[in-house]
């Protein structure tokens, strides 16, 4: 296939997305496939064979490392010159958006996935009085594709509530061999606990932003004397984090990435997610992978990865002592621990990125023969005047 992919963001930057899209266009070029993605301008200019198209905007206030791009009459040539057999727009917002618009008007074939919590975030970014209007937007957005795709159950009944038709999923999968076991370090250890590292140590990777409620972790400090915690990431929560985490046993280990960033999970005693807005949650799944015992909320798209009490436990988010004692029963319990871990790998090893691309491909496939079919039925609908079909 020839694909053509939007996104709102893209390498360098690191989050869940980027690492989607950077592991998807790998299994697809290796398999052959020809991809153009469609960035900000802040994107690197290749990746693994594909060509990136950098289209330039304006920091996004609330996230000052995103852009909100402008329209580009580039959009509409370059995807023309391309000639994809499918255009995929990843989250849109802003590019997508004109990524949509233009495939629109050169009838072609999209996909559209739902991957951020938008309305959920709103309030919390000081952006509570546009929260109304989000839903209509994305509405408005997302019908406009012939294919949209979600990372999670929970999500996909979100949308279909909403009134947005032609739900899959896409859950996404995990580097079963970079995220192991076997990774697991002293030297790490002893660096995510500031030298403690007898001391039980709790683990977080990821944004560090409002919408992940690590606040409440100061919490569970306080309440279980002795057990250390590492953050690790970035983000526009950062500074406050460090004012909330003063004092207590709390290492800010900042961006980790590749190798480094799998030795962290494996050398943790327990990764613990509290937040109650992630549509999948790729780093439960890279904790799963490294047999690191997971501790998240019972919320979003979590549910769909971790089968409480068999591959993880999940906690009431509404009741900050729930988290409290899964942390204990699990931090005494090293058996149960082991149990947890073993079946969290073997989950792992089923949510590989070939495996997960392919399935991304059957959905384009379905894209590609939806559209044949809708144009074909306005073809029959609405047929072209004699002059112009023997033109």
């Amino acid at each position: 296939m020839r694909i053509a992919i939007f996104s709102e963001v893209f390498l360098p930057k690191i989050d869940g997305i980027t690492n989607r899209l950077r592991n998807t266009i790998e299994c697809m070029t290796i398999a052959g496939h020809e991809v153009l993605v469609f960035a900000p301008e802040t994107a690197q200019a290749e990746h693994a064979g594909a060509r990136v198209v950098r289209v330039p905007g304006l920091p996004f206030p609330p996230y000052p490392e995103l852009r909100a791009t402008l329209p580009d009459p580039r959009i509409v040539w370059e995807l023309a010159r391309f000639r994809p057999d499918v255009v995929h727009a990843v989250g849109p917002a802003c590019l997508g958006v004109w990524g949509i618009g233009a495939a629109k008007a050169l009838r072609l074939p999209i996909v559209a996935s739902y991957h951020t919590d938008l309305p959920g975030y709103m309030p919390l970014h000081g952006l509570g009085w546009a929260q109304p209007a989000a839903w209509p937007m994305i509405r408005t957005v997302h019908n406009a594709a012939t294919l949209n795709l979600t990372p999670s159950r929970y999500t996909r009944n979100e949308l279909l509530a909403h009134g947005i038709w032609n739900v899959g999923l896409w859950r996404g999968g995990v580097d079963t061999e970079l995220f192991h076991p076997e990774r697991r370090s002293l030297a790490m250890r002893e660096r995510l606990c500031d030298g403690r590292p007898d001391a039980p140590l709790l683990l977080y990777a990821g944004r560090l932003s409002p919408e992940k409620n690590l606040e409440s972790l100061a919490w569970l400090l306080d309440a279980l004397p002795g057990v250390r915690l590492a953050l690790v990431g970035d983000g526009p929560g950062r500074q406050r984090l460090e004012r909330v985490f003063a004092g207590t046993p709390t290492h800010f280990a900042g961006f980790l990435r590749g190798e480094e960033l799998a030795t962290a999970f494996a050398s943790a005693d327990l990764f613990v997610m509290p937040s109650r807005t992630e549509t999948l949650g790729f780093v439960v799944m890279e904790a799963m992978s490294a047999g690191t015992p997971v501790i998240a909320a019972r919320a979003g798209g979590i549910p769909d990865l971790v089968e409480h009490d068999e591959e993880g436990i999940l906690f009431d988010p509404e009741r900050p002592d729930d988290l409290v004692e899964s942390v204990r029963d699990l931090l005494a319990h090293r058996g149960r621990r082991q149990f947890l871990a073993r079946n969290a790998r073997k989950r792992a090893e089923e949510c590989t990125w070939t495996a997960e691309t392919r399935r991304l491909l059957r959905h384009y496939g379905k894209a590609i023969r939806l559209h044949r079919r809708s144009s074909l039925a306005a073809r029959l609908l609405w047929p072209a005047p004699v002059a112009e079909a023997r033109a």
